[in-house]
C-alpha cells in the first residue's frame, strides 16, 4: 500500500502536518509555563527559545549534543507531582537539564499515572523537535517503565512504546531510560 506524500513528510518530521500543500507547525501551550534550570534560575522566555539559545551556545562551544527527554511522577498524599526534564549531553562534557513541575490532585492507577508521564514527554519533544532536526542534535524520549513484567509499571510498557515510536521518536525504557528515573525522579523526591 503506498503513503501519499503528506503521511510520507508526516513520517520523516513528526513535528510538521502536511495537508494539501500547506505546511502547519505545531505550537503548544507547553512552551509558555514555567521552566528552570537545575540550579533553580527561572527560564524567562518560552521553552522553545531557551531551548534554541541553548543548542545554538552549545554548537558554538564546539559540543555535539543528545537531548533526552522524561517525566516522572511522585503520589505525595492526595497530590501527585510531575516533572518533566529536558536533560542536554555535551558528547563527552557532562551535560545540562531543563526541569518543570505541576501538581495535580486528580488519581490515577499506576498505569494511567505511566502513560501521563509519557504523554508529558512527548507534548514537550513534539513542541521542541523541529529543533532538533534543524540542528541535526539527537533526540531520545525516556519512559520510567519498568521492562520487567514483574514490575507495576511494565503493564503500560506496550502502549508507551507504540505512542513513542508512533510520533517518530526514540525511546527508551528502563534501566536506560535515565531522564526519567533518575534526573526526573530526583526533582520529584
Amino acid at each position: 500500500m503506498e503513503k501519499n506524500s503528506a503521511q510520507m513528510k508526516l513520517a520523516h518530521n513528526p513535528c510538521t502536518l502536511v495537508t494539501q500543500g500547506f505546511s502547519v507547525i505545531w505550537k503548544n501551550p507547553f512552551s509558555m509555563i514555567k521552566w528552570r534550570k537545575f540550579n533553580g534560575e527561572p527560564i524567562g522566555i518560552p521553552i522553545y527559545d531557551a531551548v534554541e539559545h541553548a543548542i545554538k551556545k552549545e554548537n558554538a562551544a564546539g559540543y555535539k549534543l543528545k537531548v533526552c527527554i522524561g517525566t516522572d511522577s511522585q503520589v505525595k498524599g492526595q497530590e501527585t507531582e510531575f516533572a518533566t526534564v529536558i536533560v542536554f549531553l555535551r558528547e563527552g562534557h557532562g551535560g545540562f537539564m531543563f526541569i518543570h513541575n505541576e501538581k495535580t490532585r486528580q488519581q490515577f492507577s499506576i498505569k494511567e499515572r505511566m502513560l501521563v508521564e509519557v504523554a508529558k514527554s512527548i507534548e514537550i519533544a513534539y513542541e521542541l523537535c523541529n529543533l532538533f532536526t534543524l540542528y541535526n542534535v539527537d533526540m531520545e524520549v525516556h519512559a520510567d517503565i519498568n521492562t520487567n513484567p514483574h514490575f507495576k509499571s511494565n503493564d503500560a510498557l506496550k502502549e508507551a512504546m507504540g505512542y513513542i515510536l508512533g510520533m517518530g521518536f526514540a525511546f527508551k525504557a528502563k534501566p536506560e531510560a535515565f531522564a526519567s528515573s533518575s534526573c526526573a525522579n530526583k526533582v520529584v523526591n
